[in-house]
């Protein structure tokens, strides 16, 4: 068989495998992320794989690039990487992506032992404090008072809409003069 044709098999047999597993998604006919674990899992991870030209003769390509992979330290990504490589050597020359996911999930535990979460810490100063203190001070709208409402109250109809023609304007001619009203 032609490396296309055994891409087009295991493409077949993912989708059926996956259909309606959330952790699974085609992001193209040779591209995937599979999620490992579940989403408040603070030890989960996306895996993204695309097949070369020439697969499964050679090696997909493994990525932990993924925004969601944010929060894990580099080398435990290197870790995971060097692991699945191990996989897909095992594996090379037979369709596999059902395999190293299935690895994958398996190996949670010990792939994410020494997970340690990255943690963005945003610092503010004391300038910041007192510019959004002053700018919620400077949002305040305009109050208007109980003579200002019930006068619009009156001009309006029970939608709130000002009835029909109250902005327009008489004209009436007087000679070559013309009067607005």
């Amino acid at each position: 068989m032609t490396a296309n044709e055994d891409q087009e098999m295991e493409l077949e047999a993912l989708r059926s495998i996956y259909e309606g597993d959330e952790c699974f998604k085609e992001t193209s006919s040779v591209s995937f992320q599979f999620r490992i674990g579940e989403l408040e899992d603070k030890k989960a991870f996306i895996l993204d794989l695309t097949w070369p030209e020439m697969y499964p003769e050679t090696a997909p390509q493994i990525s932990l690039d993924s925004f969601f992979n944010n929060r894990i330290s580099a080398e435990t990504k290197q870790l995971i990487l060097s692991k699945l490589e191990e996989q897909v050597e095992a594996n090379l020359g037979t369709a596999m992506m059902y395999t190293l996911f299935e690895w994958a999930k398996e190996n949670q535990e010990s792939l994410m032992e020494n997970h340690k979460p990255v943690v963005t810490a945003v610092t503010s100063s004391s300038d910041a404090t007192s510019a959004t203190s002053t700018a919620k001070k400077r949002e305040k709208k305009e109050q208007l008072t109980k003579s200002q409402k019930r006068k619009i109250i009156s001009k309006t109809d029970n939608k709130g809409e000002l009835p029909r023609g109250w902005n327009w304007i008489d004209v009436i001619k007087v000679g070559d003069f013309y009067l607005l009203f």
